[in-house]
């Protein structure tokens, strides 16, 4: 039996051709920017080892295939069972099964880097983990996960037995269930050089096969930007709503306009905006000072006509809890951010109720999206 390891596809790529099957190069283009007349395409063949520093992950072997399809399949038809298009489709209903236990889906996003989204992210899930709720936190920021160093978790993700559909169990922090692609490195250090294709079949199997079992909410963390990642969520989770984080500064605001048009773009509902590091609160005199100004948060999110779910002043115990493993801002502390980031938290309740999700936003649509 293969291995069960995480990558997209076997060396021959049988399973990713169905998605390269629009571009003979193998680059995806979901939607052209208005404005760019001509796009490059470049050859972007796939290579299996570009899945650098980490084992192949197989969605079934040859065997497993046809043996999943029952005594029923005809000799003819297992041939067709071992295709890329079968694959797919045996992945998909694992993908429905799954989401079909989680009420609420939350893709946490940004703009642009170093406003604190992993950091809001890891603390948003903490925070509803501490309320009582089935929490699970998904790590896709693929190319540079921090989640694992944030928790400071350790172990390995495994299958729970070598049969052909056990899952994963993801590790746990308290009851909250996580995974990040940082957990299936053999070297954390080493770096994670894939495509588009592979990034797609990676996010794909971080919700068909793990072990989420029932959630109130899965919050995933996504990487700056509106590129693979948080597209591929989109698509591939049906009702998940967006929270956007930013800075005050305006240039971090004219990128979370971009993620608001992205979001209308994919139809995909926004929950609300928090403005991350909005002023310095002195530990000495208690005196805020905006150090990137202030407000700005609130009023993009009122001049889009969303809701604004709360500005999170900076503190330094932020970034140490963020590097000792003890992430702060879902802590007990008295501390101004602690109690701001508590307001956020039960606006993501209120907006977002775990016994059900409640009808999304409307957004006006700005165009279709597909791959």
């Amino acid at each position: 039996m293969a291995q069960r390891g995480f990558a997209a596809a076997g060396t021959d790529g049988s399973v990713l051709a169905p998605l390269l099957r629009a571009s003979p190069t193998g680059f995806l283009v979901a939607i052209q920017p208005q404005g760019i007349s001509v796009w490059p395409r470049l050859p972007a063949p796939y290579y299996a080892f570009f899945a650098a520093g980490i084992p192949a992950f197989t969605l079934s072997t040859e065997d497993n295939m046809s043996s999943s399809c029952g005594s029923s399949c005809s000799s003819q038809q297992g041939s067709t069972c071992n295709s890329g298009d079968a694959r797919l489709a045996q992945q998909d209903l694992a993908i429905n099964r799954s989401l079909g236990k989680i009420k609420n889906k939350i893709l946490v996003m940004s703009g642009k880097g170093g406003v604190g989204k992993s950091t809001v992210a890891v603390n948003l899930a903490l925070g509803l983990s501490r309320l009582g709720h089935k929490v699970g936190l998904m790590d896709v920021d693929l190319h540079g996960p921090d989640v694992c160093r944030m928790l400071s978790l350790s172990g390995e993700l495994v299958a729970a037995s070598d049969e052909p559909d056990a899952l994963v169990e993801p590790l746990t922090c308290g009851t909250m269930k996580v995974v990040s692609l940082e957990y299936m490195m053999k070297d954390k250090d080493d770096a994670v050089i894939w495509r588009g294709p592979l990034k797609i079949q990676a996010i794909r199997q971080f919700v068909a096969d793990m072990d989420w079992g029932e959630l109130d909410y899965l919050v995933v963390d996504a990487p700056p930007g509106t590129g693979d990642e948080p597209l591929t969520v989109a698509q591939t989770m049906p009702g998940v709503q967006a929270v956007i984080v930013t800075t005050p500064q305006e240039v971090a605001l004219a990128d979370v306009r971009k993620s608001i048009n992205f979001c209308r773009t994919v139809e995909m509902p926004v929950l609300g905006l928090i403005e991350n590091m909005s002023g310095f609160v002195c530990p000495h005199c208690g005196k805020t000072v905006d150090v990137f100004g202030a407000g700005g948060g609130k009023r993009t999110a009122e001049e889009f006509d969303l809701p604004f779910l709360g500005a999170v002043p900076m503190d330094p115990q932020v970034v140490a809890g963020g590097d000792a493993g003890k992430p702060y801002l879902s802590s007990d502390a008295a501390a101004p951010a602690v109690q701001a980031f508590a307001a956020v938290v039960r606006a993501v309740e209120t907006r977002l109720p775990p016994g059900r999700a409640i009808p999304p936003i409307p957004m006006a649509s700005a165009g279709s999206c597909r791959i």
